[in-house]
């Protein structure tokens, strides 16, 4: 499906048959075999001697028979990779990966490629080892949240990372998905657009604190109110008291109606 982003004369100068394939680097391929044989050895001697032995030693049993399965499925795709890491298929306009255990496609409309950078661990790798640094790329489905990173290491050759980057952009240019503002955006790319200019925002700014001062003048008007109340009553409990202080006063004293009504006896 036409995504209306498409340049004609560059797609007409793409290659228009043909699959163009990438396989990952003899070095890593060697290494997960090797790798993956001598943990799946292992695993299988666990998995052997838990069921032997079951009681508190069966769910290691289980979970070395799990590691078993996933070193077979790393072995498996040792030899798929070896074929292709990255595949570009001009036949059907796809951008194809080997990602773990799955194949990934990314239509040539929804396709973007971009200059990568190291992750933390690589960067380190890259720092430790002599030589020439490695380079990365990134292919990207424009409209999906996820975007997949493979670099000189992952690849059989450098010059194959470069052909493979070399028609990567080519496709970007040519199908112009990247210029879609309905894209997803990632690995800090900058907003072409603001739905907020600054105006605005200093506005919104403006009216939360005008919000929060009211607000702040409300409690304290209530804080007042209760203050005031509570001091008078207290005021009223202290009259109260002198009331009854003069009724006693006056009841005790000699001259009272009782001390008359005592003499008219």
């Amino acid at each position: 499906m036409a995504s209306g982003f498409e340049d004609q004369a560059k797609i007409s100068a793409l290659p228009q048959e043909g699959v163009h394939c990438f396989p990952a680097s003899g070095k890593q391929i060697v290494s997960r075999r090797i790798i993956s044989l001598i943990l799946c050895a292992v695993f299988a001697a666990v998995a052997v001697f838990g069921f032997i032995k079951m009681g508190s030693l069966l769910p290691a049993a289980i979970i070395a028979s799990l590691g078993v399965l996933i070193c077979v499925l790393v072995f498996i795709q040792s030899f798929l990779i070896a074929k292709y890491r990255v595949a570009v298929d001009y036949n059907e306009k796809n951008v194809v990966l080997r990602f773990r255990f799955s194949t990934i496609k990314i239509a040539f409309e929804n396709f973007d490629a971009r200059e990568g950078s190291p992750d933390r661990a690589e960067a380190l790798v890259d720092n430790n080892l002599g030589g020439d640094k490695a380079m990365y790329l990134i292919l990207d489905n424009v409209f999906e949240d996820a975007c997949f990173q493979t670099s000189t290491r992952d690849l059989a050759s450098k010059e194959d990372f470069l052909k493979l980057r070399e028609e990567a952009f080519a496709i970007a240019d040519a199908y112009g998905a990247r210029n879609s503002e309905d894209k997803v955006r990632f690995w800090n790319e900058s907003e072409k657009t603001s739905s907020v200019d600054d105006d605005a925002l200093d506005a919104i700014i403006e009216e939360a604190k005008g919000e929060s001062s009211e607000a702040a003048d409300a409690v304290e008007e209530k804080a007042d109110e209760a203050v005031e109340e509570a001091a008078g009553e207290a005021e009223k409990t202290d009259e109260s008291a002198d009331t009854s202080e003069k009724e006693e006063d006056a009841a005790d004293e000699p001259g009272g109606s009782d001390g008359e009504e005592k003499k008219g006896e």
